[in-house]
């Protein structure tokens, strides 16, 4: 009698281990549809933000310039010069700001800000950050790394929620890592890069 118990406790495990087996694979369909999900989310708000004019380089197209999709969310350019800002074009009473051909690099009053590379590159781009470092980064406005605030013209994400930031996040992370490294931003007069 006691064998027949056995031998119905290892049926019964032996049923219930192949239907977990079997679930395994429905669950990480469903984990793998849910992240394309998000990664999409975040994609359209990236898109729709406009993140691609300031952080993405363009090539000139004969319709006008285009976002240069193989550097995608790369930031300004690190291989490009930019002129100095001549003396007195950016003040009250003439020019607020202007900016470079590829939208990546603006003078003001601030100085010359660029565009940061947002791709998941461990040295030049977002890599190495955390979700909460991320979403820290988003909502307080300041450039980690430097505790310096982000400069014309970023603005400050504080009304994204949780769960927009996170979908921005995974993007990000999803995207090709492209090598390279934005310059650090220049106090006004100091001559470019």
């Amino acid at each position: 009698m006691l064998s027949a118990y056995r031998e119905r406790t290892m049926f019964m495990y032996v049923v219930m281990a192949a239907l977990l087996i079997a679930a395994l694979p429905c669950a990480q369909a469903r984990a793998s549809d849910e992240q394309a999900e998000v990664t999409a989310a975040g994609e359209r708000l990236v898109h729709n933000m406009d993140c691609n004019v300031c952080h993405t380089p363009k090539v000139f197209t004969p319709e006008g310039p285009r976002p240069d999709m193989t550097r995608l969310l790369s930031g300004h350019p690190s291989d490009e010069t930019i002129p100095a800002v001549p003396e007195g074009l950016i003040s009250p009473a003439a020019w607020g700001g202007m900016f470079n051909n590829h939208l990546t690099a603006w003078a003001g009053p601030w100085g010359v800000s660029f565009g940061s590379n947002l791709t998941p590159d461990p040295q030049t781009g977002i890599g190495l950050w955390t979700e909460d470092i991320f979403v820290s980064a988003m909502r307080s406005g300041t450039h980690v790394g430097q505790a310096r605030p982000f400069l014309p013209p970023m603005p400050v994400y504080s009304r994204l929620t949780d769960k927009e930031l996170h979908a921005i996040y995974v993007y990000l992370k999803s995207i090709k890592p492209v090598k390279n490294a934005v310059p650090a931003p220049l106090r006004p007069a100091q001559p470019g890069p």
